[in-house]
């Protein structure tokens, strides 16, 4: 089975008529390492689906230091959502941190299918709560975690993660600098 079917299954089943209609408004593109889809303080349009490769979102300080607030794995949604919702420029810039694959929607297209049909509907609520429940277990670890429990979890979601993701984004991520995560990685491997 096609496996953009088997994710979108994962939120509900559509039909294969509604798949159709989501595919019909998406463009498959390309996206190179480096590559930003969405900069802060720019009013964002699409969203993406994740089939390969490894996303991130920051955010950026005056002075330049970047704030990881999320990796994005395959298959996952992509974008600004704040951004999109409110029609408002997004805070946060996401960046492709390998070449990736994707399916670009444009929002405004998506959400006219919302209007229209109410599979789409419904599948784009499951999206939005399946978002909720990942950014409050996000919130939870940063509350509940020490840093070399969160580095843990990062690596059980993430396997080789230190092969893929560069060590300062991976410390950012668990608001840590690198010198302590490199302390962490020395510890866990002693063991």
């Amino acid at each position: 089975m096609n496996p953009n079917v088997v994710f979108i299954n994962s939120f509900l089943d559509v039909s294969e008529e509604t798949f159709e209609k989501l595919a019909s408004i998406a463009t498959f593109r390309k996206i190179e390492k480096g590559v930003q889809v969405d900069k802060s303080g720019e009013i964002p349009s699409k969203i993406y689906m994740l089939i390969s490769g490894i996303m991130r979102a920051y955010l950026s300080s005056e002075e330049g230091k970047e704030y990881n607030k999320s990796f994005f794995l395959p298959f996952s949604f992509v974008g600004a959502l704040t951004g999109l919702i409110k029609g408002k420029p997004s805070k946060l810039t996401y960046e492709a941190i390998t070449a990736c694959k994707v399916y670009e929607v444009n929002y405004d297209d998506i959400m006219q299918l919302c209007r229209e049909d109410v599979h789409v509907s419904n599948l784009y609520n499951k999206v939005l709560e399946r978002v909720f429940i990942k950014y409050e277990e996000r919130q939870l670890d940063l509350i509940s975690m020490d840093a070399k429990e969160r580095y843990i979890k990062l690596r059980r979601k993430i396997p080789g993660i230190d092969d893929l993701i560069p060590q300062y984004h991976i410390a950012s991520y668990l608001s840590i600098t690198p010198v302590q995560l490199s302390r962490i990685r020395k510890k866990i491997d002693q063991n």
